[in-house]
Order: C-alpha cells, then sequence, then structure tokens
C-alpha cells in the first residue's frame, strides 16, 4: 500500500467515476482502474460497488477512506514538520457556522498574508462533530463552544486534546415582533426552535433556555444558516439563539425581540503534542493579537 495509491482511492471516491478521476489526477483510466484493482487485491476487500451506470464506495470502501485521508495528511505533515515549514504545509481547520461568519475572515486574510504557501481547508460543523474529528485527526485543530463533556482540562486531558480561548461571545435569543411582552425564555409563546443538528452547543443552550424538554408544544427545526434561521424569525414562525457578533452582520428587519441568553467562549482546540508549523504559526496570531 503506497501513497499514491491512497490517493488515487480518496480521488474515485470523491469523483465517483473513473473517468473524472483520471482527468482530475493527469492519468489514463486504465491506470487508475488497475491501481484500484491492486489496492482491493492488497486489502482483500472490494472498495466501490460496480454497476453498469454508477460507482459508489462500499461499506469496506467507506471505513476505509476516513484511514486513507488521515493517512495522506500525516504524510503531508511529517514533510512539513521535518522541513521547519518551508513548503507551506496543510492546515485543516474546523469551526462553527458563527466562526465562519463573524470571526474567520480577518484572521485568515492576516493569515495568508504572512503564510501564503500554507494551503488552508476550512470546514464547519456542531461543536461536539468537530470535538470528535480534531480528537480522530481528520482535522488539525477547530474553533468552537466546548460541550459540557469537555469544558475542563481534565476532561480534554483524558483525550489528549488542548483549548485555548479564542474570543467570548454574547448570545441573544431572536424572536418575532410578536413577542415584545416576554422578559425571558420561559415567557415566549412561540413553540419552534431554529437551531442546527444534535451536537451544536448553541442549541443545546436554546433548549436549556426556552425549557424545550419540559415545556409542551416545543418543536425544533434544523437549519443549515444563520439566515435561514433569522428568515424564520422574521416570518414568526421560530426563535433561535445566535451570538451578537452574527447578529450585527446580519441584515435583520426591525421590530424583532431580543433577550440576552447568556455568555459562551469560543476556544481553539487542538491535539496534544500537535505542533506542526503551520498551526503554530496560526497560535503564535492569535496570541499576539489578545
Amino acid at each position: 500500500m503506497d501513497l499514491e495509491s491512497l490517493n488515487i482511492f480518496c480521488t474515485v471516491a470523491a469523483e465517483l467515476s473513473i473517468t473524472r478521476a483520471a482527468n482530475r489526477l493527469g492519468r489514463v483510466q486504465s491506470n487508475v482502474t488497475t491501481r484500484i484493482q491492486q489496492l482491493e487485491a492488497e486489502l482483500g476487500v472490494e472498495l466501490f460497488v460496480r454497476t453498469s451506470k454508477r460507482l459508489s464506495l462500499s461499506t469496506a470502501g467507506e471505513r476505509f477512506l476516513d484511514y486513507a485521508k488521515r493517512m495522506l495528511a500525516l504524510d503531508e505533515e511529517a514533510r512539513h514538520v521535518i522541513t521547519g515549514g518551508l513548503d507551506g504545509g496543510v492546515l485543516r481547520m474546523g469551526c462553527m457556522e458563527s466562526t465562519a461568519a463573524s470571526r474567520l475572515p480577518t484572521v485568515l486574510a492576516a493569515y495568508h498574508a504572512r503564510h501564503p504557501t500554507t494551503r488552508l481547508e476550512v470546514s464547519t460543523g456542531p461543536s461536539r462533530l468537530l470535538l470528535e474529528q480534531v480528537h480522530s485527526g481528520r482535522l488539525d485543530c477547530a474553533f468552537l463552544a466546548l460541550p459540557p463533556a469537555a469544558s475542563d482540562e481534565a476532561s480534554l486531558a483524558e483525550m489528549s486534546l488542548v483549548a485555548e480561548k479564542a474570543w467570548h461571545e454574547r448570545l441573544l435569543l431572536l424572536a418575532p415582533a410578536s413577542e415584545t411582552s416576554a422578559h425571558n425564555g420561559r415567557e415566549i409563546r412561540t413553540r419552534s426552535l431554529a437551531a442546527f443538528a444534535q451536537g451544536c452547543s448553541y442549541r443545546a443552550i436554546a433548549e436549556d433556555l426556552l425549557g424545550v424538554s419540559d415545556t409542551p408544544g416545543w418543536q425544533v427545526q434544523e437549519m443549515g444558516s444563520y439566515h435561514a434561521m433569522i428568515a424564520c424569525v422574521a416570518a414568526g414562525a421560530c426563535v433561535t439563539v445566535l451570538p451578537r457578533s452574527v447578529l450585527d452582520l446580519a441584515k435583520v428587519p426591525t421590530g424583532l425581540k431580543t433577550l440576552p441568553a447568556g455568555q459562551v467562549d469560543t476556544y481553539l482546540l487542538w491535539r496534544s503534542g500537535y505542533d506542526a508549523p503551520a498551526f503554530q504559526n496560526l497560535l503564535n496570531q492569535l496570541k499576539k493579537r489578545a
């Protein structure tokens, strides 16, 4: 099993097409097919399910894909560390949607200006998922609000993780104009909460603030963006909880009700001992900003 075969496999898995993968890799189709067949023979399993019209990952292929990506990433990290960062390297960074919207643009612009040869790969997701991806090595670091199960140094140390505060966020409960008489979350009459998927720390805060679990009639509408959440609140269909920094950037209709929803720190999380130059450059930049 060599790195080039792993790269070919990951490309075919991304494209789910030998033709497109070959074009992307600059190889002939027969070569790509042969390398995949050799890898399958070496592993003793079929990585793809082949039909006359489509290609899809097998169950074994889905499991192997994560390992293949991590092995390729580890190779890049090793080269980056050994050269002292001369090659720029790759930094795989995760963040919450709110952080991507309100905090990261300035940080990443400054980082790129100082380290233009480093390739940044940024993905978003709920805090719990981001923590799991850093822990498993799928991400190098992540900006997130720590879930309750990992809210102290001892819990993080058990998972070989380290966290450092990056920003302090003021959370707001945003409600329709019809809720002007409400003074706290428990007085909200609208019984629909717009939130991200389970694992989002802000969703957990919102559910606790509103008493979703112990108040009859509540429904949670899972959405993929704050723009959609704000639009639904403006339509009178639901309430949501979001950082003040995000609300300040949004075009919010006048008349909507806002209530304090607490304060939360956003942390930069990484694996203990991870000291790749690309990451250290980011950490040093954040420390200088502070």
